[in-house]
């Protein structure tokens, strides 16, 4: 069984010696208040390998569709948090 998928269009990831903690956020435009719609906590090992497997499916999808043009980011709050 596959559980349901969370839409989320943003993450921020943060870290301690011990572990990665991912926050996928969901904003909605005209709306201050953005939700975490889930938190994922890693192992350093796992974070790595999540990398890894981001990196090779990004380059995948490139090769098949072109490449993902970036943006600048943006600052949320005053903490020069960026997305």
């Amino acid at each position: 069984m596959v559980a349901a998928g969370v839409y989320a269009n943003l993450a921020l990831v943060n870290h301690s010696p011990s572990e990665f903690v991912v926050d996928f956020i969901q904003l909605m435009p005209g709306v201050q208040q953005a939700k975490v719609r889930s938190r994922i906590i890693l192992a350093p090992l796992h974070a790595k390998r999540v990398l890894s497997a981001l990196q090779q499916n990004i380059t995948n999808y490139e090769q098949q569709f072109g490449e993902i043009k970036e943006v600048e980011p943006f600052v949320l709050g005053g903490n020069n948090v960026q997305a």
